[in-house]
């Protein structure tokens, strides 16, 4: 038994609102840069739909994941080394950007500055990529909402068999969101797929990164990752994928999705397996009990032989501890509750989701009926709008069987607690009908639906000890590698010729984009270094001088009535406190 550690996150569909605060912000704290524009590491589908990229979960035409040979051994769908040689520098099966599409944004400055005229001026869209006009016809969003669902809906793959079953006329139809990450899976195809070795699985907790110096930008492992959560930076020439937040991570708090997220929906915790059993699980034959044979991967750290041996092959006692208040390890094993993301991609995955309930609790509340009423509730889960068969096509490889005891103990949980809230006695056979004590049910709700912060997010921090390592691992996305001005082959900073930014606030957005600090942006106001004379963002003469290092110049800080008496910078280099901190940064020197 070689006993590992795993971060995990588990997202309860059933409080996602579809707000797409979760993008946003991830959008804004990893991919804001030059080549990143249509990048979305985190990104929110409307179900049913085509999801982003275009029909991603379609593998006969990506052929990304695993498959298995007639001789039990896993192969990658796409092909093997020799295969992927033969097509290194073209690979057929990868979207382009029309799967993705082409990032756009409105010439703003027409509307506001356009002369007085008859015609009301407009805001035409312009691509981000050439600059040219254009008419945006696909997107990220594109179903959002089911926006686009009654034209492309049908082409969903995960209809495939149950055509009939999903009704898309408006009266008959629902929907539901579906947040997606980097699964960070237990076998992960495009670690396994990358010709260089760029892509890797970190030993301390599982988090699979790019190493962006020895990315080649082969893209094979766009390719061969089947959830298409890894991108192609066409400035810098590299591969981006989501990072689990891992300097976050490292100190101990949870991914900026899951910190911002508005249903708090997210839970982040420590799980253990046996690295022994991955291979074995993923070459399960049958499709439909590969979520059984991933959930036997894992081990319990409640267990105290486990949790011995865990500590005796190098695992940290607070990591053991952390496992076991792990909110992820109940969901995932105690109540079982949540579901991988098309666990017969045999990656593995280590991004869980609890399948939504709500849609029949408001479909029987439209029709009169009481919808927590234990009777009315368990007999409309067969009357699913969206049929039980859609929601196993995607979290249980088909297999109705798990997706039902789910629903089943989502609706036990609200019949239940109904009669708490409302001051009856608790009947103790709705818990007892879906296997579960009314101690678990409580248990359940309690972290379901009213967890504190401390409860959904289960994060030891790094050791000093590994920080050499983890600094050595890290992976730099470079915001000023791979100038915007320069294209080729390999991207931005490989060769000659010119990438055309778009208008806008295009200007400023290149501006922001390119800029090593925001005080080279123009019009930007940094309060910081502000002493709080004149105008912020306009330098005193003295400031000017001292930044380029006329000897006597002083900052116009130290004039300042705050910093009345304080040692000079330029002073004795025995200067300690504070203002030595303040010199070694100025300095560019140690943080």
């Amino acid at each position: 038994m070689r006993i590992m550690a795993q971060m995990a996150m588990v997202m309860n569909l059933d409080k996602c609102i579809g707000c797409h605060t979760c993008s946003v912000t991830c959008k804004q704290a990893w991919t804001n840069r030059t080549g990143t524009e249509y990048v979305w590491f985190n990104n929110v589908e409307t179900r049913p739909g085509l999801g982003y990229p275009r029909r991603y979960e379609d593998q006969d035409e990506w052929k990304g994941g695993w498959e298995l040979k007639k001789n039990g051994r896993l192969k990658l769908k796409g092909g093997g080394r020799f295969n992927k040689l033969l097509n290194i520098f073209s690979n057929p099966k990868m979207p382009d950007i029309d799967d993705y599409y082409e990032p756009w944004t409105y010439d703003y400055e027409n509307l506001l500055n356009a002369p007085a005229q008859p015609n009301f001026p407009v805001a035409r869209p312009h691509s981000m990529l050439t600059g040219k006009p254009m008419k945006p016809e696909w997107g990220a969003n594109w179903d959002d909402d089911l926006g686009g669902t009654y034209a492309t809906g049908h082409d969903d793959p995960m209809l495939k068999g149950i055509e009939d079953k999903v009704k898309f006329e408006f009266e008959q139809t629902y929907m539901f969101y579906l947040p997606r990450i980097c699964e960070h899976c237990l076998n992960p195809s495009c670690v396994a797929s990358c010709p260089s070795g760029a892509i890797y699985k970190r030993s301390e907790d599982g988090i699979v990164l790019v190493d962006q110096d020895r990315c080649r930008g082969w893209r094979m492992c766009v390719s061969g990752c089947p959830y298409k959560k890894i991108y192609f930076n066409h400035s810098t020439g590299k591969a981006e994928k989501c990072t689990f937040c891992y300097p976050r991570i490292e100190v101990g708090i949870p991914t900026v999705c899951a910190e911002t997220c508005v249903g708090r929906l997210r839970y982040i915790g420590l799980m253990l397996y046996d690295a022994d059993r991955v291979l074995a699980a993923a070459s399960t034959r049958d499709d439909a009990k590969l979520y059984e044979a991933q959930r036997d991967v894992f081990v319990d750290p409640r267990d105290p032989a486990i949790a011995a041996e865990a500590e005796r092959q190098g695992i940290p006692l607070d990591w053991i501890e952390a496992a076991k208040k792990s909110p992820v390890l109940k969901l995932i094993q105690d109540y079982q509750v949540a579901l991988p993301l098309h666990p017969e991609y045999r990656t593995m995955p280590m991004v869980w989701y609890i399948p939504p309930l709500s849609p029949v609790v408001d479909a029987l509340r439209n029709t009169g009926h009481d919808a927590e009423d234990a009777g009315n509730l368990f007999g409309a889960i067969d009357a699913l709008r969206i049929p039980q068969e859609y929601l196993a096509n995607l979290f249980t490889a088909g297999d109705v069987k798990p997706v039902r005891a789910v629903l089943d103990k989502l609706a036990a949980m609200r019949s239940y607690m109904r009669d708490i809230n409302l001051d009856r006695e608790p009947q103790e056979q709705i818990a007892n009908a879906v296997d579960m004590t009314g101690a678990e049910m409580r248990d359940m709700f309690r972290l379901l639906a009213i967890a504190k912060y401390e409860d959904r997010y289960v994060i030891p921090s790094a050791h000093k000890e590994q920080a050499h390592s983890l600094e050595e691992l890290a992976t730099d996305c470079p915001v000023g590698e791979g100038k915007s001005g320069r294209s080729g082959l390999f991207g931005g900073g490989s060769g000659g010729g010119p990438v055309p930014v778009a208008i806008q606030t295009l200007r400023e957005t290149k501006a922001r984009m390119q800029a090593d600090e925001m005080s080279q942006v123009p019009g930007s106001v940094s309060y910081l270094e502000w002493d709080g004379r004149g105008m912020p963002g306009k330098d005193s003469p003295e400031q000017v001088a001292h930044r380029q290092g006329i000897p006597g110049a002083v900052p116009s800080s130290e004039s300042h009535p705050f910093m009345a008496g304080a040692p000079r910078l330029d002073g004795d280099p025995g200067t300690a406190g504070a203002n030595g901190a303040r010199r070694g940064l100025d300095e560019g020197g140690p943080r």
